[in-house]
């Protein structure tokens, strides 16, 4: 009657959204101050002031004209903005005809991923991991490959990199600064998956592309972060506007196809026919226009470095083992037993609403979103350090 990978994906939500709505059915019985949900990844600071004042100028345009259709693959105006920026910012040699509007960084992923998958392919994906990844990749008929990290500092594994990549490899999933970690891979890393893909492409003699996913790129507190279609030619980014301008909810991004890449043009056409087949185009309009006009802008940083340090530096000084992220806004804790699902049930008696990692390929860890009030977490720290105190007493 209906098909049943979608009924089970419908039936059982990701951990994430149930942890969320948990958390709001939990406020509503014991007060949301009592409740220190760090389950999703939704920006707690506003959108920078250019995106009011864009939103206010374009009220004043032919209603008409202003929410129109646009082209399938976005906006002229908006295409080429995107395009001199990534000109001006990291020297790529992009036009607007390799910029594809897209419904943020899940859209651009689901069109790659559909564009790219010819027989079941393989996908490479670098743990830990968005576990959405998955359910992607399966929903375009191809089959998810995860390679492991490694623990001493959440990098992926490169030697797994190397063995898990066949002849069936058609990507490699790259997410810096990474979900849940907030690890940035450095450029020693980069230019390493890089020569590895390199000359798995050579040997089998067709390209492996890297699909890098860049919703944090401007996240980042103490380090640069690479743009890896500067280190490898086949590169296929995918961007949200959803954490750079605050803008989570309007659902908006691109995708950006390197000129370079083997077949550039044709992939690019590929793309726009997977946006065609799975419903993605014309993206929102009104928010490509805004887009347009605030391209050029960047988040408040300070906001979020803030709640880090405070965080990072709490939890560690009570006893914590935690992963220190130099970009995103999650903070990755090693639970205090070795089911961190049981964990999380046990931080909820004391209102902590944290993440566990185990669907994101980090078992044993969970997740905290720190993209809240500044408020939020100090009242948090007294339930952390009792959370704490408890299993040393029981231990």
């Amino acid at each position: 009657m209906f098909n049943k990978d979608m009924y089970a994906l419908g039936s059982k939500r990701s951990s994430i959204r149930e942890l969320f709505e948990y958390g709001k059915q939990r406020a509503e019985k014991v007060g949301k101050e009592n409740v220190f949900d760090f389950s999703l990844g939704n920006p707690n600071t506003p959108s920078p002031d250019c995106v009011k004042e864009a939103i206010l100028s374009l009220a004043d345009e032919n209603p008409v004209a202003l929410h129109g259709y646009t082209s399938a693959q976005g906006g002229k105006g908006v295409r080429e903005a995107i395009a001199n920026n990534i000109r001006r910012r990291f020297g790529v040699d992009v036009n607007k005809d390799y910029i594809y509007m897209t419904c943020g960084a899940a859209a651009s992923l689901c069109i790659t991923i559909r564009a790219l998958n010819e027989r079941s392919d393989e996908f490479v994906i670098l743990a830990p991991y968005f576990p959405e990844y998955e359910v992607f990749i399966k929903a375009a008929g191809g089959t998810p490959i995860v390679v492991p990290f490694d623990e001493k500092d959440f990098t992926p594994n490169l030697a797994a990199l190397e063995n898990a990549i066949t002849e069936r490899t058609k990507a490699v999933i790259v997410n810096s600064p990474n979900n849940p970690s907030g690890v940035v891979y450095s450029a020693e890393t980069i230019a390493k998956i890089s020569d590895i893909l390199s000359k798995k492409s050579a040997f089998f003699s067709h390209p492996i592309f890297i699909i890098s996913d860049e919703p944090y790129r401007e996240l980042s507190y103490d380090v640069e972060v690479p743009y890896i279609t500067n280190f490898y030619h086949d590169t296929i980014v995918c961007y949200s506007y959803s954490k750079s301008l605050s803008l989570p909810g309007e659902r908006i991004g691109y995708i950006a196809v390197n000129p370079k890449a083997n077949g550039a043009k044709d992939l690019y056409l590929a793309i726009c026919g997977a946006g065609r087949a799975l419903g993605y185009v014309c993206a929102p309009s009104t928010y490509q226009r805004v887009v347009e006009k605030c391209v050029d802008s960047l988040p408040d940083l300070d906001f979020y470095r803030t709640n880090r340090d405070l965080l990072y530096n709490s939890l560690t000084k009570t006893g914590y083992t935690c992963v220190r992220p130099d970009g995103a806004f999650y903070l990755l804790v090693k639970a205090l037993e070795d089911d961190a699902n049981v964990f999380a049930d046990n931080a909820k008696r004391l209102g902590l609403l944290l993440v566990p990692c185990d669907d994101f390929g980090a078992k044993g860890y969970v997740r905290i979103a720190y993209c809240v009030s500044l408020d939020v977490i100090k009242r948090s720290l007294p339930a952390f350090e009792k959370l704490y105190n408890e299993y040393k007493q029981t231990n």
